[in-house]
C-alpha cells in the first residue's frame, strides 16, 4: 500500500497539492494576517477559497502549519479514509482479492489519485456521510443525520443527502441533518459575521472563483453541455437535465427506502451529475456505486467504469479539438454516471447485512 501511495504522489506531481495551497494561503491570510478570506486569491491564479466559513473554521489549524505538513496530513487523511471506506463497503470484493489489494485498487481510482495530488477533502466528506448513513440512518439512531449536516456545512454539495432523507421520509434524521447544518453555519456566522455575509451574498454566486465550466475536468451534466455549441440555451437545457435526473433518482430511491447502502451509492452519483461543477477528483462519490455494481449483479458496469475512469483516457481530450469522438471521450465520467444512475442495483442490501458491517468494524 505504501508503494501505491508513493507512486500516486510521484506520478501526480503535476497537481502540486494545488487545492491544499489555496486552503493554506486563504486561512493564513484570514487567521494570521487579518484579511477577508474571500478576498484571497492564490498568486498568479483566479482561484480562492470557495467553501462556507464553517469550513474555514475547521481548516484553521492549517494557518499555523507549513504547507509541507499540510500536504502530508492531507495525503494521510485521504489514505486513511479510503481504508475505512473499503472496510465498510468492500463486501465480497475484499473476500475475493484481499483487503490490501482492494485498498490499493481504491487508491488507484483516478478521482482518489486526484484527491491526493490536489490535497483535496473529498474522501473525508464521503467518509463522514458514509458513517452517518451506515451507522446512524440505517439503524434509526437518534443522532442520525449529524454527519450529513456537518458535511453540508463544510461544503454545500453533500446537501443531496438531505434530499435523500426527505424522499425516503426519514423525518427525524432529516430534521437532525438540517439542524446540524444550520447550527454549524450559525456558529460560523456568530464568530465571523463579515465572512459569512460575504460568502452568502457574494462569493457563493461568483462562478469565476471555481474555474471554467467547459474545462474537461468538469464531469457534470453542466460541464458536458458547456462543451457543446449551445451557449444560448445551455442554462435552460441544464435545468431540464437536472429535473430529469432528480426524477429518475427520486423514483428509484423512493421504491427502495430500506436499502440505505444503495441509497448512499445512488445519491453520490446524483450529486456528481447535477452539481454545476464536478471536477474529476469530486467523483470519489462514485466509488460506492462502483463497489455496489461489482458486489450485486452488475460487475461488467462496475469493472468497466473503474477501468476506464482509472485509465486517464479522458485527458486525451484536454486540449480541444480532438474530433470525432470528443462527445464520448471528453465526457466519460458523465456517461458512466448516467449508467450508474439507472443500473446501480437497489433493494438488495438487507438490514442483516448492514449488521454484519458492525461485526467487521468491531
Amino acid at each position: 500500500m505504501l508503494l501505491t501511495v508513493g507512486a500516486i504522489v510521484l506520478t501526480g506531481l503535476r497537481n502540486e497539492y494545488f487545492d491544499s495551497k489555496v486552503y493554506h494561503g486563504a486561512v493564513q491570510y484570514w487567521f494570521r494576517d487579518g484579511g477577508m478570506v474571500y478576498d484571497f486569491l492564490r498568486p498568479g491564479t483566479p482561484y480562492g477559497f470557495t467553501y462556507p466559513p464553517f469550513a474555514g473554521l475547521v481548516m484553521a489549524p492549517m494557518a499555523y502549519l507549513p504547507i509541507l505538513a499540510v500536504a502530508i496530513l492531507a495525503t494521510l487523511a485521504t489514505v486513511g479514509t479510503t481504508v475505512l471506506l473499503v472496510k465498510w463497503l468492500g463486501g465480497s470484493i475484499v473476500k475475493r482479492i484481499g483487503f490490501g489489494a482492494a485498498v490499493c485498487l481504491a487508491l488507484l481510482f483516478e478521482p482518489v489519485r486526484e484527491t491526493i495530488t490536489f490535497g483535496q477533502v473529498n474522501t473525508l466528506l464521503l467518509t463522514l456521510v458514509t458513517a452517518d448513513m451506515l451507522f446512524g440512518v440505517a439503524r434509526g439512531r437518534k443522532w442520525a443525520g449529524v454527519g450529513i449536516g456537518l458535511a453540508v456545512a463544510i461544503k454545500l454539495t453533500p446537501g443531496v443527502f438531505i434530499l435523500y432523507l426527505l424522499v425516503t421520509r426519514r423525518w427525524r434524521a432529516l430534521a437532525t441533518a438540517i439542524g446540524s447544518a444550520a447550527g454549524a453555519t450559525l456558529l460560523a456566522g456568530a464568530l465571523f459575521p463579515d465572512e459569512s455575509r460575504e460568502f452568502w451574498t457574494s462569493a457563493l454566486w461568483d462562478t469565476n472563483r471555481v474555474g471554467l465550466l467547459y474545462y474537461l475536468s468538469n464531469q457534470s451534466e453542466r460541464g458536458l453541455l458547456a462543451r457543446l455549441p449551445i451557449e444560448t440555451v445551455e442554462s435552460t437545457v441544464w435545468l431540464v437535465c437536472v429535473l430529469a435526473t432528480l426524477t429518475a433518482w427520486g423514483w428509484r430511491v423512493f421504491r427502495s427506502p430500506d436499502d440505505v447502502v444503495g441509497g448512499l451509492a445512488l445519491t453520490g452519483v446524483l450529486g456528481c451529475l447535477i452539481s454545476p461543477v464536478t471536477w474529476i477528483h469530486h467523483c470519489v462519490w462514485l466509488l460506492p456505486a462502483l463497489i455496489r455494481c461489482i458486489d450485486y449483479g452488475r460487475p461488467y458496469l462496475g469493472i468497466s467504469a473503474y477501468v476506464v475512469m482509472t485509465s486517464h483516457l479522458t485527458w486525451w481530450w484536454e486540449k480541444r479539438p480532438r474530433p470525432p469522438l470528443e462527445l464520448l471521450g471528453a465526457n466519460i465520467y458523465v456517461w458512466f454516471s448516467l449508467a450508474l444512475l439507472f443500473w446501480t442495483p437497489l433493494g438488495t442490501r438487507r438490514s442483516s447485512e448492514i449488521h454484519e458491517t458492525d461485526k467487521i468494524i468491531a
